[in-house]
């Protein structure tokens, strides 16, 4: 006779997930190749996805935005540069932000962007990790912004 007891949130066992395990059944944007570790499908995760992205060398990716979601970047090896598009003096201009491995990158929500890998040799790859249990991804066709309009002024700061 086997004993069924209610979900303990306590006592849940923790999941393994080693680099076969991993699964491209998720979003994707042209030029990189997204892979699953942890989300809903994978492990059952309620308010996390977190992966691997491929970025081939001498590629860029199509431009694309990741909805609600935080997103935060890991270079793990290559030479990947983010690009996003800033206003200074209400004209838009694109920004480059070029990584090595160790470096974190943090892309707020609805943030139009692409990855880019310079390098016409070495394959980039970084571990994303985002605030919602599935990868969003909206592909864009132009580096523009599509998202919620902010409405209240807040002080703008940059990182030194």
């Amino acid at each position: 006779m086997s004993i069924i007891l209610p979900e303990d949130p306590f006592h849940r066992r923790l999941h393994h997930v080693a680099p076969a395990g991993l699964t491209s059944d998720t979003a994707q944007t042209g030029g990189m190749r997204r892979q699953a570790a942890i989300s809903g499908a994978t492990v059952g995760a309620r308010r996390l996805w977190m992966g691997q992205t491929l970025v081939a060398p001498a590629t860029v990716s199509a431009n694309h935005h990741h909805g609600d979601s935080e997103t935060a970047i890991y270079v793990v090896s290559g030479t990947p540069s983010f690009v996003f598009l800033d206003v200074d003096a209400d004209e838009p201009h694109e920004v480059r932000i070029d990584t090595k491995p160790g470096d974190y990158i943090f892309v707020p929500p609805f943030v139009p962007h692409r990855e880019e890998n310079p390098d016409p040799d070495l394959e980039a790859v970084v571990v994303i990790a985002r605030s919602t249990q599935e990868a969003i991804v909206v592909n864009l066709p132009e580096l523009t912004w599509t998202g919620p309009v902010r409405t209240t002024a807040g002080p703008r700061t940059r990182p030194e």
